[in-house]
């Protein structure tokens, strides 16, 4: 058995260095590729050959893949370490080279939107696996302007609302918080800062979530205005100059969901604020208080400090996935092999998790920052479950290997749920099987209905801020939604009203936040089809798996017998965890 440990990731299969010879090396084969691509610009006729189109797109992907590479390198190095001044410079440098790269091949894309109905359908009959992303880009022609302008937004992007966010995460990363555990005062990062948020101690978890906020209030008012330019760009881009019909509908393009499947999505979300209602006023009576304060949503409901060694949860997930499927656990553990993985916690490295699929052709990356709780195991397993995905779906091209964004979060909570099950089965310690249950509404929520009432927060910000809100107008909004999904089971201070400022996603992908709740409320149905069918099951799920984003998410999953239009599908997902709550109900208080 080959034991795994905790080490920062290698990016070689990428480049040496930023500064290396494969580096400059690569720019000039990009520039090469190029400038043999603008050639074929007067090949770009309506009447063009499918052989010609197949070869240009060939080659298009050649340059893509290879521009992937440069600039995953970048941002990967960055996220391994957000305070190095060189690595921040050639981000800078790589991004302004990419968008004067992609104003060069610029032609393609508007030549395709604009090309006449009938020949794009003779060219798209044999497109292949290319098709897709051709039918995706034509709809985006209502929203599509002329060459000179799309440069234009282009350029502006790099040194405006690109570099306003690579600011905010510089900024936000740097931060460190003073927290006295034990007589001790500790520095932290922002992880490890909240590893005391779920800790039982009920006073140093209340000061864990006052120091963070504190942190974040101190520079609210700037990060604040960062938030409102970020809202603004959004609006005069999208809305004024593309005219899309609201904020989110950019979104729900990208995601290729219509906009009345994520209203529907958004308002079960908000009807169904009572069930997680009811467990938190549970949890209240199992940590014998009369109500939760915000700083107690995720405490423990039993004393269960049970920790894992990062080679322990290595090999538990991989126990799981073998368990399911063997073909799932070989891909998980291609990510160690190939030394893909960052698990490390350091300062100046990029908090949270994430999986970076670059290219089809090479194994993805992963980050955690590992510190030993099972939430932590769990965060290990959704992100390898990511680059599972992604790998299940390498034969398609670059262009239809991601999938959506509701759907790119299938793999990763399932994975977590095996996890989950995986030891809740092997587990001897009733204190902590119990733990773990409740962790799972825990994470329900967390997942469900707090990334969907982000999404809430988002429409209505966006709204206000075209409105003229202030910064102090936001927070009250924030606040008011907080209170909002507890009702009375819940007491929130008035320093979460900095919350929303700490939010990354809200900054860097608007409206991206939705995606989580459709695929945590999808892989809830999809989870209890697994349980009830066995091994009849995991063939449909593993196409879904395997089609990545080659197809339409509503036509991929309607083959699996899911009508995501349906009002009553999404209830299904609150059916399921309504009934958890109802098992947690049953259990005497405190034994």
């Amino acid at each position: 058995m080959t034991l795994y440990h905790q080490k920062p990731w290698s990016l070689a299969d990428l480049f040496p260095a930023h500064d290396s010879p494969e580096m400059k090396a690569a720019f000039d084969e990009l520039e090469t590729k190029i400038t043999a691509f603008e050639g074929l610009r007067p090949t770009l006729t309506p009447q063009i050959s499918e052989k010609a189109f197949l070869e240009l797109l060939h080659h298009q992907e050649a340059i893509e893949d290879q521009g992937n590479r440069v600039q995953s390198f970048a941002g990967l190095a960055f996220s391994g370490n957000t305070q190095d001044q060189g690595i921040q410079a050639f981000q800078g440098m790589v991004n302004q080279r990419m968008a004067d790269l992609g104003n060069r091949m610029l032609f393609f894309e508007l030549w395709w939107k604009d090309l006449d109905d009938a020949n794009a359908q003779r060219l798209l009959a044999v497109s292949g696996d290319y098709r897709y992303w051709l039918e995706q880009m034509r709809a985006y022609k209502p929203h599509t302007l002329s060459e000179p302008e799309e440069k234009v937004i282009n350029i502006k992007n790099v040194t405006g609302i690109s570099a306003l966010r690579d600011l905010y995460s510089t900024i936000t990363n740097r931060y460190t918080f003073r927290l006295e555990v034990d007589g001790e005062m500790k520095e932290l990062t922002r992880g490890e800062l909240m590893m005391y948020a779920r800790m039982n101690d009920a006073d140093l978890r209340a000061r864990a979530y006052q120091e963070l906020y504190k942190v974040y209030g101190d520079d609210g008012d700037i990060l604040g205005q960062m938030y409102q330019t970020v809202a603004r760009d959004w609006r005069s881009e999208q809305v004024n100059l593309r005219h899309f019909a609201t904020p989110i509908s950019v979104r729900n393009l990208r995601n290729d969901i219509p906009d009345d499947v994520v209203d529907t999505l958004l308002g079960v979300i908000e009807r169904n604020a009572p069930v997680f209602q009811r467990f938190f006023a549970l949890k209240a009576r199992w940590l014998g208080m009369p109500r939760l304060r915000r700083y107690d949503l995720y405490a423990p409901v039993v004393k269960a400090d049970k920790t894992y060694s990062f080679e322990e949860a290595a090999q538990m997930v991989l126990d799981a996935f073998n368990d399911f499927n063997p073909r799932i656990g070989e891909l998980a553990q291609r990510v160690f092999e190939k030394n893909h993985l960052d698990s490390e916690v350091r300062k100046g490295k990029r908090g949270g998790a994430f999986c970076s699929s670059v290219s089809p052709r090479l194994s993805p990356w992963v980050l955690v920052n590992y510190q030993g709780r099972p939430d932590d195991a769990a965060t290990l397993a959704h992100e390898l479950g990511h680059a599972i995905h992604s790998m299940l779906a390498s034969d398609h091209t670059l262009y239809t290997f991601h999938s959506c964004l509701p759907l790119a979060e299938t793999a990763s909570t399932f994975g977590e749920m095996l996890l989950i099950d995986r030891i809740l089965a092997t587990e001897t310690d009733e204190n902590v099987r119990r733990d773990l249950l409740f962790r799972q509404v825990d994470d329900a929520y967390a997942t469900i209905q707090r990334q969907g009432n982000f999404a809430l927060f988002e429409r209505q910000a966006h709204e206000m801020v075209a409105q003229g809100a202030t910064v102090g107008d936001l927070c009250d909004a924030y606040i008011k939604n907080l209170r909002g999904q507890f009702g009375d089971v819940m007491e929130v201070g008035d320093e979460f009203r900095w919350e929303w400022v700490s939010i990354p996603h809200i900054y860097d992908y608007p409206f991206y936040v939705y995606a989580y709740s459709f695929g945590q409320l999808l892989v809830l149905s999809l989870y209890q089809q697994y349980k009830a069918e066995g091994e009849a099951f995991k063939p449909r799920y593993l196409k879904i798996l395997s089609s990545g984003g080659s197809d339409a998410p509503e036509r991929i999953l309607a083959a699996a017998g899911i009508d995501i239009h349906s009002e009553a599908f999404w209830q299904g997902g609150y059916d399921v965890l309504n009934d958890l709550v109802k098992q947690l109900e049953a259990l005497p208080v405190g034994k």
